[in-house]
């Protein structure tokens, strides 16, 4: 592996949507930034919104703009949408600068990753909330229990771990829009695998999966998203533990399901337009207006039981409403993507590509800490026969 390009200290934050929030500010004290947008006005009110007015620069987003400006060193935050990601980390390989997001991994960027490695680039992904935050609290729950109750101890295990924005104030939708809307209506589409009574399943409808699931005394409805079973791998769950049930997905409020039954039609039976335009409405009719507050809930949960009848469990959770100044979405998916490019900065990370990941999990825990985004771990006695 080659040598880490230096960084420079200058940090390109491309976006200013709904989840650009404090991590932008914590970057700004301490580093030159500069905010890329599709407008400059729209910039601005970006830094208005943050207090951050003179104190980061603004630009015009484009691939030619940021390419003539970018140099070895640097480090580029992308809060585009996903698909937009491959092509500015391969502008970051071109100039030797460092890339981070908070999207999924896709095959595409593992690939670049690789070549990310031989050149001294970091590429850093999965640093958000879901994914990010969740990963945290996965592998210190993991890394307990293999202290606890042994790694090579036969035992079944209870693995889930969800996650959702939700409005703090329920509304009859039992929903509101604090990241983009199309976005939400799609991974619907996305069928679902995970592990239950102890086999993989498919859901092509998530949504067909929902279920009740108590968190700190409050019922929600959850449902699977996406491929959980990777995760297995990920998190370095041990090979002597049997999986009856190992799943990552969404929380939402208690009657999300029927309120969104007309929604599913649409998603079910309609095509990309239809579906789009179908988010731009329902955007317009919930938005998380001014006056309105949002609410993150992520509950990540482990339960093993042995042959011999000894159980562990412990559980994380984040419950964080927002504020009139920032939502909760973009308090916690901002200060985690700033914790990981703060490790950039500071020489932790090494070339190549990266997720939020077990070494870094408990400083990571008390970066976000000592910006208000505060965690509660719940481990009961361990129960022995």
């Amino acid at each position: 592996m080659t040598d880490l390009v230096p960084p420079t200290g200058r940090v390109h934050w491309i976006g200013t949507g709904l989840s650009t929030g404090s991590g932008l500010r914590v970057l700004a004290t301490a580093h030159d930034v500069l905010l890329w947008a599709r407008t400059e006005e729209k910039a601005e009110r970006c830094l208005t919104r943050l207090g951050l007015t003179g104190q980061v620069g603004v630009r015009r987003f484009g691939h030619d703009a940021l390419a003539a400006e970018l140099r070895a060193g640097d480090v580029v935050v992308s809060m585009l949408p996903a698909p937009e990601h491959p092509a500015l980390v391969r502008l970051c390989l071109d100039r030797g600068a460092h890339f981070a997001c908070s999207s999924y991994t896709s095959d595409e960027l593992v690939a670049l990753g690789q070549q990310a490695a031989e050149r001294g680039v970091v590429v850093l992904t999965e640093a958000g909330l879901d994914p990010g935050i969740d990963h945290l609290y996965a592998h210190l729950l993991i890394e307990r229990a293999r202290a606890e109750f042994g790694a090579d101890t036969p035992a079944s295990a209870v693995f889930t771990s969800y996650c959702g924005g939700l409005p703090a104030e329920p509304n009859d939708f039992r929903y509101r829009f604090s990241w983009a809307p199309r976005s939400v209506l799609t991974a619907l589409r996305t069928p679902a695998r995970y592990v239950r009574d102890g086999s993989e399943h498919v859901a092509d409808r998530p949504w067909e999966a929902t279920r009740s699931q108590d968190v700190g005394g409050e019922t929600f409805e959850v449902y699977p998203n996406r491929d959980s079973v990777p995760f297995v791998e990920q998190y370095q769950v041990p090979g002597a533990w049997r999986l009856e049930t190992f799943v990552r997905g969404t929380v939402r409020l208690a009657g999300w399901r029927e309120a969104w039954s007309e929604v599913f039609a649409v998603v079910r039976d309609g095509d990309d337009d239809q579906v789009t335009a179908l988010a731009a409405e329902l955007a317009d009719k919930y938005p998380m207006r001014e006056q309105d507050l949002d609410r993150v809930v992520l509950s990540v949960a482990l339960s093993l039981e042995g042959e011999d009848g000894r159980r562990w469990s412990g559980e994380y959770v984040l419950d964080l409403v927002g504020a009139p100044e920032e939502t909760a979405m973009a308090r916690t998916v901002s200060l985690t993507l700033a914790c990981g490019v703060t490790d950039v900065l500071a020489r932790r990370t090494a070339p190549g590509l990266h997720r939020a990941t077990a070494g870094s999990a408990a400083r990571w825990l008390g970066f976000l800490a000592e910006h208000g985004v505060r965690s509660e771990l719940r481990v009961p006695a361990p129960s022995n026969p």
